[in-house]
């Protein structure tokens, strides 16, 4: 058959419905290959993306993604999601600024600070919400604090939302114990050697300042911070750098008290742990969202970010990794896990948790995260 006719009756079923754009992409280009074709329909399929980059936190929240996200997901449509970790933002900053565009493709993000570090770098792509119908389903609010920063448009979803709150092993430490101190037990000499936290310069400042009296998001003396961040290093056992360590150090009763995320506790407490956690007044909430980097295949991240959002997907993956969905309560039924997982708002306002001001944050960053770093290192 002579190759133009070829196409255009390929492009004609394509325009009249008849072939979904995947099915029409892949048969053209198949065709330009065997025929030397030449149209900007073949450059594009050539250009098709055959896999998806995700990079997340790891452990039972990668597991999660993995068996109720990504392999449905390439079952559906043949596209392959390859998944790579990281144990902190910082730390998968820097791979990407170091990459080539299109090297790393959607991260699964903390904070909206994070986002706004990405936007500023220049990092950040545009979504095309029509390609993402189930963004219908998700909280207003985690949308709309995004839109500003990148000037009305959207490069993520939100996806989740949870507390990094206070973890302790109940054989040890009281339910009243954890009341009476709350934040300053992270600097009870009692425990010393038993006393871990994240190695995280913004989660040092904020647990540093409840600890001080001051408030996460307006700290004013520095100096009263710094000094209970050298206390905590003092007494501590260490800092944890992944979700996988800081279970590891709880289950194994190294260590008895420390900071930690809620889902990760959760986990733990499913396991038969007896672990308890709290979230003390003005503790840290935060909602992570699935960031698409500029440079990557918008077709397929945004089909991708569609199917995450699909209810039942997000109500499977929400169960699997023990974080609340961004999904509205009030649009969508949760079912019964969802509604026992810490930091779920039955509500869908989340008016309740006290978010990090990414102005403030992003502002102090440099100066901030270089400090700790020497105090991590013993000045």
């Amino acid at each position: 058959m002579d190759s133009t006719k070829r196409y255009e009756r390929l492009r004609e079923r394509y325009l009249n419905g008849d072939l979904d754009r995947r099915v029409f992409l892949g048969l053209i280009g198949a065709a330009g290959l065997a025929y030397g074709v030449r149209t900007p329909f073949v450059r594009e399929a050539r250009a098709a993306a055959s896999e998806v980059r995700f990079d997340g936190w790891g452990g039972v929240v990668s597991e999660a993604f993995r068996e109720y996200a990504f392999d449905p997901y390439t079952e559906k449509t043949g596209v392959k999601v390859v998944d790579g970790t990281f144990g902190g933002g910082d730390e998968y900053l820097s791979r990407v600024k170091a990459s080539q565009p299109g090297g790393y493709n959607i991260a699964h993000l903390s904070g909206v600070f994070d986002y706004a570090r990405y936007a500023g770098l220049g990092l950040a792509s545009e979504l095309n919400e029509d390609n993402i119908p189930n963004l219908k389903y998700v909280i207003p609010k985690l949308v709309d604090v995004f839109r500003p920063i990148t000037g009305g448009k959207i490069s993520c979803v939100p996806y989740d939302y949870g507390t990094t709150g206070l973890a302790f092993n109940r054989k040890h430490i009281s339910e009243d114990e954890m009341k009476e101190k709350g934040a300053k037990i992270l600097l009870d000499e009692t425990y010393k050697g038993k006393i871990a936290g994240w190695s995280d310069w913004r989660t040092r400042i904020w647990y540093a300042s409840l600890q001080t009296g001051q408030d996460p998001n307006n700290a004013t003396d520095m100096d009263a911070i710094w000094e209970a961040i050298r206390t905590h290093r003092d007494l501590s056992l260490k800092y944890w750098t992944s979700g996988a360590e800081l279970m590891s150090l709880l289950a194994e009763e190294e260590i008895y008290v420390t900071e930690g995320w809620s889902g990760r506790i959760y986990a733990l407490q499913e396991q038969g742990h007896d672990i308890g956690y709290m979230d003390p007044p003005n503790g840290f909430g935060w909602q992570e969202c699935l960031f698409v980097l500029k440079g990557s295949p918008m077709p397929e991240c945004e089909e991708l970010l569609n199917f995450m959002l699909a209810p039942e997907t997000s109500i499977a993956v929400a169960e699997g990794q023990n974080y609340p969905p961004a999904l509205d309560p009030q649009k969508v039924d949760l079912g019964k896990k969802i509604p026992t997982l810490p930091a779920f708002d039955p509500t869908g306002t989340l008016a309740g948790l006290t978010f990090a001001d990414p102005e403030y944050w992003n502002g102090h960053e440099a100066e901030w995260s270089k400090e700790f770093g020497r105090i991590q290192k013993g000045y």
